[in-house]
């Protein structure tokens, strides 16, 4: 049977239930601006009638670059996200890095991301899952759909069942990442909610040298091609001006494009779920 992971009244993540939208600016670059673009898609998404995560970063530990920009880094990043929380009313998510971080970030996130590079490190997959905290796991792009399998079973083994199990492509020769769609049914045979990163999904890693490229432009037609398959959820990052973000400037879908993209996507998810 498929798994329904709760987050309050308004947020279910189910292959069968209205998809949820996580979505934010990739990094947190600035407490106006977290709380400015939360604030944005709260307001899109109630008059939608979308579930709404808010995602953004405190750290980015795997930029290209050891001279790009991280983040506020965990302590700023933690209080800024707590007051984005409860502020406005919605959940938030970020990833993390270690198990001691986990631990602690656990303490304001509600879904707590294990990044995609380190899906595999086992002890930090079973100090996500000994938080009690809703994980979602990011299938890293050198994994087959079927090897996630192997990640279930460890946050499993810490009697967490709270897991979502997130597509963003896989690794297509040098710098180049592609879709297959494959992947969302045979990872929703895992039982659990499954989600589709779509502006990671279009990125180009490394492609510019010191930092990833990316082609924006495909994203709406595979945000509409995954929802079509079917998914719980779509994370999609979003900035206010990505020409100037300072990271993932390349995948991030402007602000003000975000509610006729949502309204076509849901169009999508109420027709495949007979809602």
């Amino acid at each position: 049977m498929a798994t329904k992971i709760r987050v309050n009244d308004n947020v279910v993540f189910s292959q069968k239930e209205p998809f949820v939208l996580i979505a934010g600016p990739c990094v947190i670059e600035s407490r106006e601006m977290a709380l400015e673009t939360a604030s944005t898609l709260k307001n899109i998404t109630d008059k939608l009638g979308i579930p709404f995560v808010f995602k953004s970063s405190y750290d980015k530990a795997n930029r290209s670059s050891h001279e790009s920009f991280r983040g506020p880094g965990l302590d700023e990043g933690l209080d800024i996200l707590a007051e984005v929380k409860d502020t406005l009313d919605i959940p938030v998510l970020s990833d993390v890095h270690s198990p001691e971080e986990a631990e602690i970030a656990g303490r304001v996130l509600d879904i707590i991301q294990i990044p995609a590079f380190l899906c595999r490190q086992t002890d930090l997959v079973l100090a996500v899952g000994e938080t009690k905290k809703i994980a979602n796991v990011k299938k890293g792009q050198f994994l087959a759909p079927w090897d996630i399998d192997q990640v279930v079973e460890k946050l499993e083994s810490t009697g967490n069942h709270k897991i979502l199990l997130t597509e963003r492509g896989a690794s297509f020769g040098y710098n180049n990442l592609v879709s297959d769609f494959r992947s969302l049914v045979r990872m929703a045979e895992t039982g659990y909610p499954v989600v589709f990163d779509v502006t990671h999904s279009v990125q180009l890693p490394g492609a510019a040298g010191d930092s990833s490229g990316g082609e924006k432009e495909y994203a709406p037609a595979l945000a509409r091609a995954a929802t079509a398959v079917g998914i719980s959820s779509l994370f999609i990052e979003t900035h206010p001006n990505p020409a100037e973000a300072l990271s993932d400037s390349a995948t991030m879908i402007p602000v003000d494009k975000m509610e006729n993209l949502l309204k076509e996507i849901k169009a999508f998810d109420d027709l495949k779920k007979g809602i």
